[in-house]
């Protein structure tokens, strides 16, 4: 009997995280878990025992793509020129948060790190794979040396939730993004390449 509660577990897992894949394109982190659940065929508390909070259900269905996300920084790191190849990574990573509803939410510090059943894990993740991208444009010179991972990171969640219910808010968020980086002077101001 446990070996076929296990499979049914399994199940459930499978079909509910294909459930709010779907629900999280529509809908954003603000999908509905009851509807997920109905959709799923499952009950709520099924899907609470799977994903005990909503951070938990985003970064299962961001999982994908933060795994994309990791890889990507560590091919960057220690090729090429060091700032473009950190700003190459934050590209993609405004890109992906833009184009793939519900990461900017699962990216998002909630402040509560200590309880590890709301730990981020989308940002740990990205914080572990970007750090030596980063720390080598600061040997470099071409990032102030306190500037961390976590701090691009919210900047990308800030930018891109700010921008998400304009018109056109991927190149909103381009814009905005490519104007933090460059500052405020008209000379630091280009078009993107």
């Amino acid at each position: 009997m446990p070996d076929r509660q296990r499979a049914d577990a399994r199940r459930n897992f499978a079909r509910i995280l294909a459930v709010a894949e779907a629900e999280v394109a529509t809908h954003g982190a603000g999908a509905s878990l009851e509807q997920i659940a109905r959709t799923a065929e499952v009950g709520s508390a099924t899907v609470r025992r799977h994903f005990p909070t909503r951070r938990a259900l985003l970064e299962a269905v961001s999982r994908k793509r933060i795994e994309v996300l990791c890889a990507r920084a560590r091919d960057l790191t220690g090729h090429g020129d060091s700032r473009e190849s950190l700003l190459d990574w934050l590209t993609e990573v405004v890109d992906y948060s833009v184009s793939a509803r519900g990461l900017a939410a699962a990216l998002a510090y909630d402040g509560v790190e200590s309880d590890p059943v709301h730990q981020n894990s989308c940002s740990a993740a990205l914080e572990v794979a970007a750090d030596p991208l980063l720390r080598r444009a600061a040997e470099d010179g071409v990032v102030a040396d306190d500037v961390t991972v976590a701090d691009l990171i919210t900047l990308v969640v800030g930018i891109v939730l700010a921008t998400e219910h304009y018109p056109d808010h991927a190149a909103r968020a381009d814009r905005l993004f490519r104007l933090a980086v460059a500052g405020l002077s008209p000379q630091n101001l280009s078009p993107r390449n």
